[in-house]
């Protein structure tokens, strides 16, 4: 059962979110920056924090198989990928809808999503209602940070807000396996 704390951080966070605003926090693979995916100008700080140019893209992470189908096509194939997988998985899909032009790579029109199956995201995605950005919490080229201590205090301090409550619950993760579905709508595995 949830408690009332639960619920009121969950708010205090999507109330952020809402806002425009940038979080760090803890996903299903290792801590990252967030915002609203579908909110140019909150993606754009996202950029800045990283030091990242905006050519590279970012993942979108989803609650739900539902709430991925309004913003892309979801083949039958993935959609059994999807159901039978058992760590996280990130799938670039082609032509998205409603997600952030800034998040797109201009390169194919493609963008990278995961459906998260980590208990404080999932329930941060339902009260927001909308798909976040999930980057790793770093400056762009240096080591992805596994652990909040990893953290650079750059980061730290250029984010408006950090989900401090769950610093020790983050336990030393790996990335997302990684497919890409091809125009023909084969799939392909960029990262096991």
């Amino acid at each position: 059962m949830e408690t009332n704390i639960e619920y009121t951080y969950i708010n205090k966070v999507s109330e952020i979110l809402l806002e425009g605003k940038t979080i760090l926090y803890p996903t299903d693979t290792v801590w990252g920056l967030g915002c609203d995916a579908t909110n140019d100008k909150a993606v754009s700080e996202i950029y800045k924090i990283k030091k990242r140019k905006e050519s590279k893209s970012l993942i979108v992470l989803v609650n739900s198989l539902e709430m991925l189908k309004e913003y892309v096509f979801v083949p039958e194939e993935v959609i059994k990928i999807i159901k039978n997988s058992t760590k996280p998985t990130t799938i670039i899909y082609q032509d998205s809808k409603g997600i952030s032009e800034k998040i797109i790579n201009k390169e194919d029109n493609s963008v990278a999503i995961r459906i998260v199956k980590d208990e404080f995201c999932h329930k941060l995605i339902s009260q927001f209602g909308k798909p976040i950005v999930s980057t790793s919490a770093n400056i762009s080229g240096e080591n992805t940070p596994k652990v909040f201590k990893d953290i650079s205090e750059e980061v730290k301090l250029k984010t408006d807000f950090i989900v401090s409550h769950l610093y020790e619950k983050q336990k030393d993760t790996k990335p997302s396996t990684i497919l890409k579905i091809g125009k023909d709508g084969s799939v392909i595995t960029l990262r096991a």
